[in-house]
């Protein structure tokens, strides 16, 4: 039951971040199409961008660990 509630937790907590960084990736390439000469701001904006997305991914991850590790452990409830 636990595996079960780990791959829910990653699955819905990536498909936000998949979206949006594949969105924000698009309209990247887009700018660069109306702006090359912009090529460094754009490309560097992207990428921190593209990292904070990317964080809420890695904290679903975290969240699913713990739950595998945690849910299947023997802890005394009083």
């Amino acid at each position: 039951m636990s595996a079960l509630a780990a791959a829910l937790a990653i699955a819905i907590g990536s498909i936000g971040p998949g979206l949006g960084i594949g969105m924000l990736a698009g309209k990247a390439m887009e700018a660069l199409g109306r702006n090359p000469e912009a090529r460094g701001p754009i490309q560097q904006n992207m990428i921190l961008a593209i990292a904070f997305a990317e964080a809420i991914a890695i904290y679903a991850l975290v969240v699913a660990i713990i739950i595998i590790f945690v849910a299947d452990s023997k802890i005394p409830t009083v």
